[in-house]
């Protein structure tokens, strides 16, 4: 293709394979909006949903089948990405997820609902991994921080809408709507990446095994699949329900926990002797990738404590609504997107690493700062700590993503962002099972053996006890969630390397001049 060719594309908002960049970009806004509403705006019509099908025990299915479909397909949907292309595979989840938002709507009970749940969460994990790698490779590394910022403010723009439109729905609607909504907006999606979204020539599969002949047939890892599959199911189950159905040293537990460790050392097995693993070595064996994922592993643990016991602490202790907790909240998801368009002026001047070293130290200072607020304090303290934590955090994983996305070429980049996204998935979920035990454990020694935050976030009367109570319970996982980022800043200072290798094919490396450690 000529330079002036290249120019004119340009131009025209194409890339150089022909991609129209400007209505696929919409598509992989409206595709990261399917994905971001779904566990919003189910929320609040939990209510009206067991009114109407009944299954109140076992409800928290609902978030916890979804979540587990997209955290185990994940790493599978990276590869095939990088084996089949972005476009199948984006395809085939966006009418996965439609599929499953049409089943959803016509449950009859509440097990189909999980069931049909599951199916929509299939689909989820390939519009997380594939959109996110759909914008890497469409953007050159200075530009990539405009669209990660673009999909970051659909993420927080969605977690503000989603319980507002979702308990329009339920209310004046049906609940059954929440699920319906999403057809029109995934069938838009869905012809502009049909239309506009080019799939550019890229290596065979086959070429990549040593010694394969010239016109082998692809072969999938599908052991590999089903045993990644199997182990992220074990885990999950046993760390979304230990604690909930049964105690974290129960039978069932500790069952389930020996389970996912076999299963997992299985998977190591069948990887190492496959031809194309899901999850190759290199993805750990490299330092650059191998440090992000452990540092976003970390981020995901610690995001567990704003966002899942904020809006108790919110309204037990602050003694403030629903909207107006929610908007405590909602303030980070205001600065984090903002902060990350703006990253790479930092990172342009001193690295990625040392971006990602100073976001996640003003981070862990400002959670280090939460248990100092005085009790029970003014709403506009926490919603200013949350204000700078979401800045500060946008600072530490746009460039990661960013920098660790421009260390692979294209037919490993499906991979390495799928197992980014797969840590961090886990991190949340090892997050939420390890800080819920924690603040339990506080209530449970100032109230009484049988109380839990829970009980105690559903309580109509709130004493001055209770509330002092709730407000040492979050004290302490937050002093947890200073823990999980001063873990993610010792990663960064031992294992990334101070200058990320940007590939030459990429732009200009963005990396201050120096020796490579």
């Amino acid at each position: 293709m000529s330079e002036a060719t290249t120019r004119r594309q340009a131009a025209k908002g194409a890339g150089a394979d022909g991609t129209r960049r400007g209505p696929v970009v919409a598509a992989l806004m409206l595709g990261m909006a399917l994905a971001a509403l779904d566990g919003t705006i189910v929320a609040t019509a939990v209510p009206q949903i067991v009114g109407d099908l009944g299954g109140l025990s076992v409800f928290s299915w609902l978030f916890s089948g979804y979540l587990l479909a997209v955290t185990v397909t994940l790493p599978v949907y990276g590869k095939l990405s990088d084996t089949f292309g972005r476009k199948p595979v984006l395809i085939a989840g966006i009418v996965l997820f439609l599929i499953g938002s049409v089943l959803c709507a016509s449950a009859w009970s509440m097990g189909s609902l999980i069931a049909f749940r599951v199916v929509q969460g299939l689909g989820g994990g390939a519009l997380q991994g594939t959109v996110q790698t759909i914008a890497a490779d469409l953007y050159p590394l200075k530009e990539r921080p405009r669209i990660q910022a673009r999909l970051s403010s659909v993420w927080a723009a969605s977690s503000v809408a989603g319980p507002a439109v979702g308990g329009v729905l339920a209310g004046y609607a049906d609940w059954r709507w929440i699920f319906l909504v999403n057809v029109p907006v995934g069938l838009l999606a869905l012809w502009l990446i049909a239309r506009h979204l080019a799939a550019p020539a890229r290596t065979a599969p086959h070429a990549r095994v040593a010694g394969a002949p010239p016109h082998a047939r692809v072969r999938i890892d599908w052991a590999g699949a089903l045993a990644i599959f199997a182990t992220g199911a074990v885990l999950i189950t046993a760390l979304v329900q230990g604690g909930v159905a049964w105690p974290w040293l129960s039978a069932p537990s500790l069952g389930l926990l020996g389970a996912a460790a076999a299963l997992a050392a299985l998977t190591v097995v069948i990887e190492r002797r496959a031809a194309e693993p899901i999850i190759p070595g290199w993805v750990w064996r490299r330092r650059t990738i191998a440090a992000v994922n452990l540092s976003l592993g970390a981020l995901g643990l610690l995001m567990v404590a704003p966002t899942v016991f904020l809006p108790t602490y919110a309204q037990s202790v602050l003694g403030l609504g629903p909207i107006a907790a929610g908007f405590v909240l909602s303030s980070w998801t205001l600065s984090w997107p903002i902060s990350a368009a703006f990253s790479n002026r930092v990172y342009t001047r001193i690295g990625f690493r040392n971006t990602a070293i100073l976001g996640i130290s003003l981070a862990l200072l400002l959670l280090l700062a939460f248990p100092l607020l005085p009790f029970p304090g003014e709403p506009w303290q926490p919603t200013l700590l949350m204000l700078l934590l979401g800045a500060a955090l946008g600072l530490f994983q746009l460039p990661l993503m960013v920098g660790v996305q421009s260390t692979v070429p294209y037919e490993e980049r499906g991979t390495t962002t799928a197992s980014v996204l797969f840590v961090r998935q886990v991190g949340q979920s090892v997050g939420a099972a390890l800080f819920g035990a924690v603040a339990n454990g506080v209530l449970a020694a100032r109230l009484g053996a049988d109380t839990d935050l829970d009980t105690l976030a559903h309580a109509l009367n709130t004493t001055d006890r209770i509330r002092r109570a709730v407000d040492t319970a979050v004290d302490y996982v937050y002093l947890g969630a200073a823990g999980a980022a001063a873990l993610a800043l010792v990663v960064l200072l031992t294992i990334a390397p101070r200058r990320f290798p940007v590939l030459k094919e990429q732009t200009a490396d963005p990396e201050p001049a120096g020796p490579k450690p």
